[in-house]
């Protein structure tokens, strides 16, 4: 069976449901090919079912810390199945509602594994995808463009692979079935210090290797000394600098290994490993040498557009690297579908994207680092204010962490926004709309935040970077 159609997306992810969306918004029959669930990873196995879990072990960490809040209690006892089956119907719930948007904009979704393949008598160029269904029969998409959203899996080391039972990537994490009572995390990035957090908050002792001289490397240093500080502080035992020696792992009644700290040799054992070293790009096995779409360092090539150097294919999310992000994704398809349709785009900047993550406290941030501004030779003023002056964050009992402003001594404008602290996640899109409308630190300064919020602090920062904040 051949079905024609104006825009064919090849995964079903959090980039691909949404470009098809804006795609049939613009008036163009779309069609989606997912091999698994609408959703993709962030819906199943990243980003919603991990904050679900971070949320019931923030909750649990507050109900053992009561009394702090003038509440006594006779014992808090965590059910871990009952976390588990919490998450999973808050997936199924999120599930159902992006396959009713599919209906609702009348997009036709394909399951079955899909496969682009080149000119042939369905198409004169490559584009086409060949579906394998479930039953083993084949259908044929032709469309005019063609979006690539195959997304990513956690990347392996050889030696290190996962088992179910003494080594795991953050996929076989999310279905643990009762917690180990230790856990070494290779690797301090997002996922990384993610489960460090709420593997502490649940009681697991934990130790988190990562090679690197910081926690969250592509973060702020300030930043990552603080959340390092702090992680510390809860119990987490945090060990920066050191490479593990995949080779040496025995596993038995737990899983040791060794690691290489400058020129000493240390060994770490735990009841399991949970391997968190990023994320590699779905590009095997979709068709693409049948296309003369290009690849670097793994991932697919786009301009600005998203355009693959084959025009008419384009490609999005994790795919094509970047920061792969559930919501750079649908941006990105959002900038696909328009130029496809040949509405005008504003291209796409990485450096108005968010980056969050959701650690306790949690860690937010837009634009350039410190170290970044400086390497590319803008000479820059910083304002920093701390929660802890903050009246809200003193009644939640959140009073740890900061804001930090980078801004160009020169023009004023504003470089960078770092925050660690309670519901920066929610704060840092204030800064978000700041970078896209090239604001300064002063127009942020004139802002009036309503008082007692926690959003105070951003004002204060702003007004900190000329040295006129007002609460210290």
């Amino acid at each position: 069976m051949t079905i024609t159609c104006d825009v064919a997306i090849l995964g079903g992810g959090t980039g691909g449901y949404v470009a098809a969306i804006r795609a049939a918004q613009l008036g163009k029959e779309v069609v989606i090919i997912e091999q698994d669930k609408l959703g993709g990873t962030c819906l199943h196995r990243g980003c919603i079912p991990s904050k679900s879990l971070l949320r019931s072990a923030e909750l649990y960490a507050q109900m053992k810390d009561s009394e702090s809040y003038g509440i006594e209690t006779s014992g808090v006892t965590l059910v871990f199945p009952k976390v588990q089956q919490r998450k999973q119907a808050i997936v199924d719930q999120l599930h159902g509602g992006v396959k009713y948007l599919m209906r609702k904009n009348n997009i036709k979704v394909i399951e079955g594994t899909g496969r682009v393949i080149g000119p042939s008598i369905f198409s004169p160029k490559s584009g086409a995808v060949a579906v394998e269904l479930a039953d083993g029969e084949m259908e044929t998409i032709v469309p005019s463009h063609l979006i690539i959203a195959t997304g990513s899996r956690p990347r392996m080391l050889p030696g290190l692979e996962p088992d179910d039972r003494y080594i795991l990537s953050s996929d076989e994490a999310l279905t643990l079935e009762e917690l180990p009572g230790s856990m070494i995390i290779v690797g301090g990035g997002v996922i990384g210090v993610e489960w460090a957090s709420l593997l502490n908050d649940f009681g697991v002792k934990v130790t988190v290797i990562e090679a690197a001289d910081q926690l969250l490397p592509s973060e702020d240093a300030d930043i990552a000394k603080e959340l390092q500080k702090l992680l510390v502080k809860r119990g987490v035992n945090v060990i920066t600098g050191t490479k593990i020696i995949p080779e040496s792992v025995q596993k038995g009644n737990g899983v040791t290994i060794s690691a290489q700290q400058g020129e000493q040799t240390i060994e770490l054992h735990a009841d399991q490993l949970l391997l968190s070293i990023g994320r590699q790009a779905n590009v095997e096995n979709i068709g693409l040498e049948n296309t003369d779409v290009g690849l670097k360092n793994g991932f697919i090539r786009v301009n600005e557009h998203m355009q693959t150097t084959e025009p008419h294919i384009y490609a999005i999310g994790d795919c094509i690297g970047g920061l792969q992000l559930a919501h750079a994704a649908s941006h990105e398809g959002i900038a696909a579908a328009h130029h496809l349709a040949g509405e005008p785009t504003h291209g796409y900047n990485t450096l108005h994207i968010p980056r969050c993550v959701y650690t306790r406290p949690e860690v937010a941030s837009v634009g350039l680092t410190e170290k970044e501004a400086v390497s590319k030779g803008y000479t820059i003023k910083t304002g920093k204010f701390p929660f802890q002056a903050i009246g809200k964050a003193l009644v939640y009992g959140d009073k740890d962490g900061f804001v930090k402003i980078i801004a160009d001594a020169a023009t004023n404008d504003i470089l960078g926004v770092h925050m660690i602290g309670a519901h920066v996640t929610d704060l840092i899109g204030e800064a978000a709309l700041a970078q896209v409308l090239d604001a300064t630190p002063w127009e942020i300064g004139q802002v009036v935040h309503a008082h007692p919020t926690l959003a105070e602090i951003l004002g204060e920062a702003a007004l900190a970077v000329d040295g006129r904040a007002i609460g210290i």
